[in-house]
């Protein structure tokens, strides 16, 4: 399941973030990469466990902390600590697959990489290239969103980055550990609370189909759910 939040950080939240990662020191983007990915991956990135890349990183957290479409799509359990990524000069990321499991170095903290996720922070008309393609079984799709938007996807799907031929592309990105390790059961609960939201606006939260899908609802994420 691909779903693409939009908004999850506004004008003020993209110049604040912007502001210290610009100000920082870029390294070779394969600082963090596995060895497929390292064979592939031309890009810089916030050397990973920077004070740059710490405070522009817990403006991210908090920012999809409020974003109801996230919590509801991901289910998160764990969250790995925002990365950021930049693209420029024909830099790209070939094609691969994200690692299985997720270390930070500096503090130990570990999770199981269920979803990537990818917040856009350059404005799409001001670079050319950097393109998302990920691979799906009905076919590729290709991701370039507003400054502030976010993507989120299947860490299992096979993805790529275009190269970048003009300006370029400044993005967080990471990854997290779902309550629902299953993409398809937690596409099937995220099809079930928007559905439930829908009729709650529509007959009010008192209404009995909306109590007994929203009961359906925790009874699927008690079963399937893993904490």
């Amino acid at each position: 399941m691909m779903i693409k939040i939009e908004g999850v950080l506004d004008g003020a939240g993209v110049a604040q973030v912007r502001a210290i990662v610009d100000a920082a020191e870029w390294v070779d983007g394969n600082e963090t990469s596995g060895h497929q990915s390292s064979v592939a991956k031309r890009n810089r990135q916030l050397p990973q466990g920077s004070k740059a890349a710490a405070r522009a990183g817990q403006i991210v957290l908090d920012a999809v902390g409020r974003a109801p479409e996230f919590i509801a799509a991901a289910l998160p359990l764990k969250v790995f600590p925002p990365l950021f990524n930049r693209y420029e000069g024909g830099e790209a990321f070939g094609a691969h697959i994200d690692n299985s499991i997720r270390v930070d170095a500096g503090s130990g903290f570990r999770i199981r990489s269920d979803l990537s996720c990818t917040l856009f922070l350059e404005p799409p008309e001001a670079y050319e290239g950097g393109e998302l393609v990920i691979e799906s079984l009905y076919g590729e799709q290709r991701v370039k969103l507003a400054a502030g938007d976010m993507v989120l996807y299947p860490a299992s799907s096979v993805h790529r980055v275009t190269p970048v031929t003009r300006g370029a592309r400044t993005a967080a990105f990471f990854w997290l550990q779902s309550m629902i390790r299953d993409d398809g059961e937690r596409e099937q609960l995220y099809c079930l609370d928007r559905t439930i939201r829908d009729l709650s606006a529509e007959r009010g939260p008192d209404d009995r189909a909306v109590i007994e899908l929203t009961g359906l609802y925790h009874n699927l994420l008690r079963r399937w759910g893993d904490l």
